[in-house]
């Protein structure tokens, strides 16, 4: 999954041997639903990502790290995803008020 750029700064700096060695730890397949990385599915090349179980860049521990095609990283992260675009409009809107209320 792409880094988003305001967290880039919280991965270790050994990120791409960790993520790996995690990947190798997987035999280079999808820890959930074990297609293969670089495989082809539904017309689309197969990436592993490394996923934080706990969404905490800084916690590299084993036990927090899985290997995962996108569709099931996707699939884990959604919630998460869904509770931070609410929470920027969230932010956006108290941020516009707070410029009317100046006015």
């Amino acid at each position: 999954m792409p880094i988003r750029p305001e967290n880039k700064a919280r991965y270790p700096k050994d990120w791409k041997q960790i993520s790996l060695r995690i990947r190798d730890r997987a035999g280079n397949k999808c820890e959930d639903c074990g297609v293969e990385n670089y495989s082809i599915r539904d017309g689309s090349k197969i990436v592993l990502t490394v996923a934080h179980l706990d969404h905490t860049p800084e916690n590299c521990a084993d036990e927090n790290l899985k290997a995962w095609c996108q569709r099931c990283h996707n699939r884990y992260d959604a919630p998460m995803r869904r509770q931070g675009i609410r929470d920027r409009k969230r932010a956006a809107a108290a941020i516009g008020d707070l410029l009317e209320a100046a006015e």
